[in-house]
């Protein structure tokens, strides 16, 4: 790893047009969104499109999740095999219901026991590393993240990811850092701190508080992997890179747009890209009435039109009022 600064794996967001144009900002190490131990097994098209990996975007960890031992080891093995990912990452964090329900994601986190069974199965299985990214509890009472994270050590894991939440948090309120702090002292294994790393400066105070090995960016990075480069600056020199200007913003939005139409389509990245856009015109004056304009927009042409738009009338006055196209 180039540093200490990885991407965090989102669901519906982390496909490798997103993650190579973080990591051409910096990020040390990326993580793609999680995939379906059965929908690998079944062969699903829409889940093996998932497993695509463009070179320039390694070191990569893929993700896969699944709540029983031989479907979660077939798809490791597969991942093995037939990828060209550095890492096999389990999913012990995810908290929606449709997840929890398959007894896959934040579920294993009341179960110590069944998280050295189905760590050790998959290490034993495959050739890859195998890491963790897991939820410090399932709420407050049933906080097992000392005990999980030496279960995936006991298991042969190879890293962990603590997200300072519980399950029942979901994405609100505090991380807790202390705990992410515990589990450092606790094991021997690389520990990555996941929550509420949203500046550069917190990034450092997360490294400095609980002495984890990196940091992990997950929604500080969306519409922004400037985040990630001003992090990785920040680090390593103690200098706090200025923020991007919107024709900076634009421009690097235009190619998140452009790799997304090659990955899926014109249709399919035209409707992918209006989440994304409004992310990148986060904090712009008018930015509403922009988004508006993104949202009814049917072809990449349109869709460029209101971007390039929005940029010139910010290089032509300080404060511009946005102008349909």
């Amino acid at each position: 790893m180039a540093n200490r600064v990885v991407l965090a794996p989102m669901a519906g967001v982390s496909n490798a047009a997103f993650r190579l144009t973080v990591k051409e900002f910096g990020a040390g190490l990326v993580y793609a969104e999680m995939i379906s131990d059965k929908g690998l097994i079944t062969r699903n098209k829409k889940t093996l499109e998932l497993l695509y990996i463009d070179e320039r975007e390694k070191p990569i960890a893929l993700q896969i999740f699944g709540g029983e031992k031989e479907t979660l080891v077939e798809a490791a093995k597969f991942v093995d095999q037939y990828t060209n990912a550095d890492i096999i990452d389990i999913n012990m964090g995810c908290p929606v219901n449709k997840v929890i329900k398959c007894e896959a994601g934040a579920k294993w986190l009341l179960d110590p026991k069944k998280v050295y069974e189905m760590v050790a199965a998959v290490v034993d299985a495959v050739k890859k590393p195998v890491t963790v990214k897991m939820r410090i509890g399932w709420d407050d009472e049933h906080i097992f993240a000392v005990e999980n994270a030496q279960a995936i050590e006991r298991a042969g894991g190879s890293a962990v990811a603590v997200h300072g939440r519980t399950r029942i948090q979901m994405y609100e309120g505090k991380a807790d850092w202390d705990v992410i702090c515990q589990v450092k002292e606790n094991v021997d294994i690389p520990v990555i701190g996941n929550g509420d790393v949203e500046t550069p400066q917190d990034a450092r105070r997360m490294l400095e508080e609980t002495g984890v090995d990196a940091v992990m960016i997950g929604r500080a990075a969306l519409g922004n992997p400037w985040m990630i480069y001003r992090t990785v600056h920040y680090l390593e020199t103690g200098e706090l890179m200025p923020e991007p200007s919107v024709r900076e913003k634009i421009d690097v939005c235009l190619l998140h747009f452009d790799r997304l139409i090659k990955l899926k389509g014109e249709y399919i990245a035209v409707r992918e890209m209006r989440k994304h856009a409004a992310w990148y015109l986060k904090g712009i004056r008018g930015n509403g009435m922009v988004r508006n304009a993104i949202n009814q927009a049917e072809t990449a042409e349109e869709l460029r039109a209101i971007l390039n738009n929005v940029a010139a009338q910010w290089e032509e006055q300080e404060k511009p009022e946005f102008q349909a196209v």
